[in-house]
């Protein structure tokens, strides 16, 4: 493909800017110009690898480190689904006119001839009408796009089988469009009508998905839902993962591996930053057995956490390469973060997940139904929880059966090649260097 000039533009939120992260590098190696619209600390993470950067300027920065704050009146929505399309409105779609503005700007320094963004940057069908310039969108999540063969996306539902089920979920899918978040869509159309565009007549989520040229999702077919109905321009790549450069600490406790018959590694991420919620009751469950559990906190509350848990079959650090350390453990007890996830499959390693919020529900329900794990269906499970279904997981070789069969679809990809072919077929330029066929590992 001839050297272009590309436009990142994500959000900033560590689930929308690291999984990208990989594929711009790769681009940037391939002799693109490749340049990153976001803002906050993202500006400097974008620098650190190399890619020159375009901040925020009209666009607020909001995401989960600031959100309350921003908006205390959030506190007084009374409703669950009422303050779920508050924060949506506020999050995503209120942004939308913002990126606009910038993006506009900085396309007269800067004529980029693609936008790559991530799932949930509400101003790429924007910019691709007002600019006509490509868009690729980048599924960084479980794909939500709404189907007949399923439930609403969101709420972590399993497909139904029976007939009544299925009845069930066509009511479900029915309010949830046209009652529940049909503010949200028409928020989004008067957005677009400003704009002097088109309202679009999809769910609005639907409409992000659909109107990019070509919509690349992180995952495998094995890993998602059955559906008849995918729009044509969703691809499958494999596990979209973060770039990552030169040695990273070393994990250093090896040695104290091989004196325990099973290890469990936990973690919530980098986001999360309540260890109560699942690294606690972990640490409860297993401090002082046979088993040792490797914790990564994500540098928050590292040292109380060690001096609360002083038991010596108990590891706790801030951050741990799992690439490194996931092929000498035997269970994964994740809150669902997507790339954790995408990682745990590739080293076929079963999970015990318990997430619900931020979209994780989704990516549980999923562990659950493909067998590669339990699903605890909380966001706080307690330690008897935890011990049993790990326990379950250990004790049922059909879990491991099922993420190694899994870990074997995965390796059939090699997801920056795939990125760079679907990229390359957009843009009509068949002079790329790869070929579909030459793109498994």
């Amino acid at each position: 493909m001839n050297a272009k000039k590309i436009l990142f533009a994500t959000i900033p939120a560590d689930g929308h800017f690291n999984p990208l992260t990989g594929l711009a590098k790769h681009l940037q190696e391939r002799g693109h110009d490749v340049r990153w619209y976001t803002g906050g600390s993202y500006l400097t993470k974008a620098e650190k690898i190399g890619i020159p950067v375009f901040p925020f300027k009209t666009a607020r920065v909001i995401n989960q480190e600031n959100f309350e704050a921003l908006f205390p009146e959030r506190q007084q929505i009374k409703g669950t689904i009422a303050r779920l399309r508050f924060d949506i409105n506020q999050i995503f779609l209120n942004r939308a006119p913002e990126f606009v503005a910038d993006i506009v700007e900085l396309y007269q320094e800067f004529p980029f001839e693609l936008l790559v963004c991530d799932a949930l940057f509400a101003g790429a069908p924007f910019i691709k009408q007002l600019l006509h310039v490509p868009v690729v969108t980048m599924g960084i999540v479980p794909l939500s796009e709404t189907s007949r063969d399923l439930p609403p996306a969101g709420m972590g539902l399993e497909p139904a089988t029976g007939f009544w089920g299925k009845r069930k979920q066509d009511v479900m899918r029915y309010v949830t469009k046209n009652f529940l978040f049909k503010p949200c869509t028409d928020l989004y159309n008067r957005y677009l009508i400003q704009h002097g565009l088109a309202p679009t007549q999809d769910f609005v989520f639907d409409s992000f998905i659909r109107s990019a040229d070509v919509y690349l999702q992180s995952g495998v077919p094995g890993f998602e839902y059955t559906r008849r109905d995918m729009s044509p321009n969703v691809r499958f790549v494999g596990p979209l993962l973060p770039y990552t450069r030169g040695a990273r600490k070393p994990f250093q406790h090896y040695d104290t591996l091989k004196n325990y018959r099973k290890v469990i590694l936990v973690t919530q991420g980098t986001v999360e930053r309540d260890p109560e919620k699942i690294i606690v009751p972990t640490l409860e469950a297993f401090k002082d057995s046979s088993y040792l559990v490797i914790a990564t906190t994500g540098g928050s509350q590292t040292e109380a956490l060690r001096a609360r848990f002083p038991q010596s079959n108990l590891i706790i650090e801030d951050f741990i390469d799992f690439n490194e350390i996931m092929p000498y453990c035997d269970v994964y007890v994740t809150n669902g973060g997507y790339g954790g996830v995408m990682l745990s499959i590739q080293n076929g390693l079963p999970m015990v997940a318990a997430g619900i919020h931020e979209g994780k529900n989704e990516i549980t329900a999923r562990i659950g139904y493909f067998k590669l794990g339990v699903n605890l269906k909380t966001e706080t499970p307690s330690p008897d929880q935890i011990r049993t279904q790990v326990e379950t997981v250990l004790n049922t070789p059909d879990y491991r059966q099922r993420i190694l069969k899994m870990r074997d679809e995965f390796a059939e990809y090699n997801p920056n090649e795939l990125c760079e072919y679907y990229i390359a077929e957009v843009l009509g330029d068949y002079k790329s260097t790869v070929s579909r066929h030459t793109m498994t590992h």
